[in-house]
């Protein structure tokens, strides 16, 4: 029986088991021990159990207070630090017993050490990716919320916390289709029931606008992204989400200028085109006019009564020829100098603003935009609907430009220009345009496209000198034309 207790014992190489007489000598000592103390049988038998402590140990007396406490309380148990042979030093799990014959005095100590250095490193690892999973959870801009493949929320993010206004206690444990509208509820079970089975992916790896609900009941759009990874054989999905409310606003916001402009476009254009008409219109009314007077002067007073009925009707065409072309006159002059809503406007505002809705279309087409919008300028003084119509009708000219050309680069710029005025300037790298056309670029119907009416520049022209500025063309060295037009600052009103 001792002998397989012995080969019992020298087997768990493992562990190191050794026994201690009552003065704390080694007289056991088995192979687990010799393995991960270092020491043999013949070099460790005999020696005092001090041996096996860190220096500092030794010299706080926990050796001889060890086994003292093992002797009282029969067994202790704990983890500290120990020494091999080579002098090196192992983090240990140590188990003492004070081992006593049938009257109960004392034979010896035994002990039990296991080295859990490594295991503790593992330990410390996990704690401290846990610490750094919760400082990411803690700090990330995007709410994240992790979940089991059954749809139960594991964690939620600080951000989520903030977005949803519920804390995390209140949703880990439940579904997380609580933070769904009613109707897409049901919907998001079945897609999850319908992958687990089928493998078939309809929101996980892919970004997609959905809507959420708070914890207040409002419903808001956000940006979903859902990540996978199996641990253990289990599911856990992890989704990103994004509140993209300011985004479609802004996106709203935009069609709705959009549509203003385009709206304002036709108005103006509507504008010119009654404006060229009544001054070629007013030039026939005028002849009409000379050749109805010429007529009356002819019939003069004739005695015949068919001449003078004839007379009446000639003067009575030539008063409504003269009110026909007062009608023009006004139409024009109405035209020509109608009331703008002039206000204070924030120039780079302004500009950014334009830019952004001129533009669209320009990335896919290969074009490089730059901005060199100068600070300090601070406010002008326009109409803001039609300063913004120049600035996209001047972009959308110069991307048009550049459609067969090789080097596509656009810039727009803001300066001072004389004191009181600054320039915004578009600039192209297309293929120029002749020192002729830019003569009568600006006329109503002078146009360089294809298909276009020629009315844009003109109504640009329109717009500009009716807040009293400029507007003209320049070539741009080594191809390219420079659009440049200048408005008002604040403070030229307020001189």
């Amino acid at each position: 029986m001792a002998e397989e207790l012995g080969l019992l014992i020298d087997g768990a190489t493992n562990y190191a088991i050794y026994m201690l007489d009552p003065a704390g000598r080694v007289t056991l000592w088995n192979r687990g021990a010799e393995r991960i103390k270092g020491w043999s049988e013949a070099e460790i038998i005999g020696q005092d159990v001090a041996v096996f402590y860190p220096p500092d140990d030794v010299a706080a007396g926990k050796p001889v207070r060890d086994l003292a406490l093992a002797n009282d309380l029969g067994r202790i148990e704990e983890e500290s630090w120990r020494v091999r042979k080579d002098g090196s030093e192992f983090l240990a799990s140590v188990t003492i017993t004070a081992l006593r014959d049938e009257n109960g005095a004392l034979r010896g100590f035994g002990k039990v050490i296991r080295d859990i250095t490594d295991q503790k490193a593992a330990e410390a690892a996990i704690v401290r990716r846990e610490h750094h999973l919760h400082s990411i959870l803690a700090t990330v801009p995007d709410a994240m919320i992790v979940m089991d493949e059954r749809g139960t929320v594991a964690s939620f993010s600080a951000a989520a916390e903030q977005l949803f206004g519920f804390a995390e206690n209140e949703v880990v444990g439940r579904n997380v289709s609580m933070l769904m509208p009613s109707g897409d509820r049901s919907a998001h079970d079945g897609h999850l029931s319908t992958y687990l089975k089928t493998g078939e992916r309809h929101i996980i790896g892919s970004i997609r606008s959905v809507t959420a609900m708070r914890r207040n009941g409002e419903r808001f759009p956000i940006e979903l992204a859902v990540g996978e990874v199996s641990i253990a054989g289990e599911r856990i999905f992890t989704g990103f989400i994004r509140d993209v409310t300011a985004r479609v606003e802004s996106e709203r916001r935009m069609q709705e200028l959009q549509s203003e402009l385009v709206h304002v476009s036709r108005v103006s254009a509507m504008g010119t085109m009654a404006s060229t008409l009544a001054h070629e219109i007013n030039q026939p009314l005028t002849a009409i006019v000379n050749y109805l007077e010429t007529a009356r002067e002819m019939i003069g007073d004739a005695p015949d009564g068919a001449l003078g009925g004839i007379a009446e009707a000639i003067e009575l065409a030539a008063a409504q020829s003269l009110r026909a072309g007062q009608i023009v006159r006004r139409l024009r002059a109405f035209v020509d100098g109608g009331e703008t809503g002039f206000e204070l406007e924030p120039l780079d505002v302004l500009v950014r603003e334009a830019t952004t809705l001129g533009l669209l279309g320009a990335h896919e087409a290969g074009v490089m935009v730059a901005t060199d919008i100068a600070s300090g300028l601070g406010h002008v003084r326009v109409d803001r609907i039609q300063i913004q119509q120049v600035i996209v009708n001047l972009i959308r000219n110069a991307l048009h430009s550049m459609q067969a050309t090789v080097c596509k680069e656009l810039r727009i710029a803001t300066a001072r220009d004389e004191p009181g005025w600054v320039r915004i300037a578009v600039i192209d790298t297309g293929g120029g345009i002749e020192a002729g056309v830019r003569a009568r670029l600006f006329e109503a119907f002078a146009t360089t496209k294809e298909d276009g009416m020629g009315l844009g520049l003109s109504i640009c022209r329109t717009i500009v000198e009716a807040h009293g500025g400029r507007i003209w063309a320049d070539a741009v060295e080594g191809g390219g034309t420079a659009f440049n037009f200048t408005v008002p600052l604040a403070d030229v009103f307020n001189a």
